[in-house]
């Protein structure tokens, strides 16, 4: 299907209130020609012999008022259309992206997607109100006009509009190039976008590598390929004006010189002549304005399909037909044999032969070096992706046969990048519980020892935080994000270097709250701090994502050379090293820059090594 038929389907529901606008057109272009035909009783019975001059006055106010009130009309009713197709439009975009999975973001940029909903949609909002109402209530003025030069001699009319197909076969080869350039206009745009959401959301590295002239230079860039683009549009719809104007004048000589030989020949009287010039100079604005109607059209084209581009592809992670309501966990958790690629069944395996029982209360942890898959195995189990492999079972029942809803509404996560969303601080908390009480956010503050600092904001509670929460340090936002999980009070917790921000004081209480919350709850945590991981009941060691070893800390490090122990004495050896390093800073004075250059390349090489 054609984007312009798709674009009819969301238009299709108001279709009376555009039969109606369709309605006042035709009394506009009616009211157009009659203002054209009053002047021949003007010059024929008016001005010579003051004849009718009550009936042309009534009538002259008559059509004036007609078109003021049709163009109003149908002016109005196809801006509501095309105000409520793009709100359907944008809301479905919007719906549409949201509800993709994660692999859909992580292959696409932000600043890309956002483009898409605002300057894409915007396109087919003037398509559909401006453009279409001028495309239907000229071509209507058109035929108003055209039946008027008919009527009043069929061969001054054919005369004149023989330069018709003249007109029209610019306005084809104009379509052709609008079209062409367009996506790439709007393509640039998205590149605008993207550098913009970019640079600013990443200010603080801008700023901190004194990059801020490099990036203007990229905007810079950016937007003069996107002057370059939208002025070669430009330039082939300036062009056609002039060309329409040349066209216009020699119609205008034509039809003097073959009037004056018919009124010369008492076939054609002064009035009707005067009426006719008058027709033909009018046809000129309708005629103008279709021409960038064209160009419009195009553009709304080539916009449609963008959105139809994203809106056609589905990445969702669905309920299925048969999926029922998964009832809390109450018995296990079991990997079979789960795998995973992201490029789907027969791409490169992210995680292979996976299989694991967890009861319920259990703190497992999920080990192992960057790349092994961990964060991967914690997003299959919220369905984030379907597995490739496999399957994952809650209670016996595969997750794939449950509904989302019920599936996420038993888990709680916490990740080590804190998403915190403007708003209050209480907001943010509650995010996900909508009718939580005063109380119970402040316990789960509480419980995350957040309450101190936010008792310590302007406004309690009710601060704003801001975009990106950066008026707060990384361990006050993830302790709210901890708040935010620890309120849902799920069954089932996903930490993913949850307490990485927090200093080590900070994550002592944390993990002390934990303490306390996990014997209800069924966690898998991501960690690499010792201090967290021998607290596990079971962890979990991937290695190129396969589980190469299971156990208890204390198992797994009786044996010589497996992973875990590997893992387990690199990190105490680079905890003694920092301790000694800290220590013999201390203890050692710099006296000077070159001592300070050395003691620099000194850290680097034993870093390297």
């Amino acid at each position: 299907m054609t984007p312009v038929r798709r674009l009819w389907l969301y238009a299709w529901p108001y279709r009376i209130r555009l039969l109606a606008a369709l309605l006042a057109m035709v009394v506009f272009g009616t009211a157009s020609a009659g203002l054209a035909y009053l002047i021949k009783p003007i010059f024929d019975d008016v001005l010579p012999n003051r004849e009718q001059l009550r009936f042309v006055i009534g009538t002259l106010i008559g059509c004036y008022l007609l078109k003021g009130v049709s163009s109003y009309v149908s002016t109005y009713l196809m801006t509501g259309v095309g105000q409520r197709v793009v709100r359907n439009v944008r809301n479905q975009l919007f719906s549409h992206i949201v509800n993709q999975s994660a692999g859909f973001f992580s292959s696409r940029m932000t600043g890309r997607l956002v483009s898409r909903i605002t300057s894409d949609v915007n396109q087919i909002q003037l398509a559909v109100s401006v453009t279409v109402g001028d495309l239907l209530r000229e071509s209507l003025a058109l035929i108003g006009y055209g039946v008027l030069l008919f009527y009043i001699d069929p061969g001054l009319a054919l005369l004149c509009l023989t330069g018709a197909p003249v007109v029209v076969y610019p306005l084809v080869r104009l379509g052709q190039r609008v079209r062409l350039t367009t996506r790439r206009s709007q393509e640039e745009l998205e590149h605008l976008h993207h550098i913009s959401t970019e640079v600013f959301s990443g200010h603080r590295i801008v700023k901190a590598f004194s990059a801020e002239s490099q990036e203007v230079e990229k905007f810079k860039a950016a937007s003069e390929s996107l002057f370059r683009t939208n002025m070669k549009v430009m330039g082939a719809i300036a062009a056609l004006p002039p060309l329409m104007e040349l066209l216009g004048g020699l119609c205008v000589a034509g039809a003097l010189w073959y009037g004056s030989r018919e009124i010369v020949a008492l076939r054609l009287t002064s009035g009707e002549f005067a009426s006719f010039i008058a027709a033909l100079f009018m046809m000129y604005g309708p005629v103008k304005k279709l021409s960038r109607v064209t160009a419009g059209l195009q553009q709304a084209s080539v916009c449609a399909e963008r959105i139809f581009e994203i809106l056609d592809v589905h990445t969702e992670v669905v309920d299925s037909p048969s999926a029922k309501r998964l009832t809390h966990l109450r018995h296990s958790i079991s990997f079979r044999d789960v795998g995973f690629s992201y490029e789907g069944p027969g791409g490169k395996p992210v995680l292979q032969n996976i299989s694991l029982t967890v009861q319920p209360g259990q703190m497992v942890a999920l080990v192992g070096l960057s790349g092994s898959g961990k964060t991967t195995l914690a997003n299959l189990i919220a369905r984030f992706y379907d597995v490739t492999e496999g399957a994952i079972l809650l209670d016996g029942v595969d997750i794939r046969d449950g509904t989302l809803s019920s599936l996420r509404g038993q888990i709680a996560m916490v990740t080590q990048e804190t998403i915190l969303f403007d708003g209050t601080v209480a907001q943010n908390i509650a995010y996900g519980v909508r009718d939580a009480s005063q109380n119970a956010i402040e316990e789960a503050a509480r419980v995350a020892h957040a309450h101190e600092f936010i008792g310590e904001l302007s406004n309690g509670y009710e601060t704003q935080v801001g975009e990106g929460a950066h008026r707060l340090s990384g361990g006050q936002r993830q302790r709210l994000a901890i708040a935010r999980a620890l309120l849902t009070n799920a069954p089932i917790l996903i930490l993913d270097e949850a307490t990485s921000a927090l200093d080590s004081e900070s994550e002592d209480l944390v993990q002390r709250a934990f303490a306390r919350l996990l014997s209800n709850c069924t966690s898998f945590v991501i960690a690499h701090r010792l201090s967290t991981v021998r607290r596990a009941d079971v962890i979990v060691v991937l290695d190129a994502g396969r589980v190469v070893e299971m156990g208890r800390h204390d198992d797994l490090l009786q044996r010589d050379g497996g992973v875990y122990r590997n893992l387990y004495d690199m990190q105490i050896f680079d905890n003694l090293r920092r301790q000694r390093s800290r220590r013999e800073d201390v203890q050692k004075p710099i006296t000077g820059v070159d001592e300070m250059v050395n003691e620099g390349a000194d850290f680097g090489a034993k870093s390297h090594d």
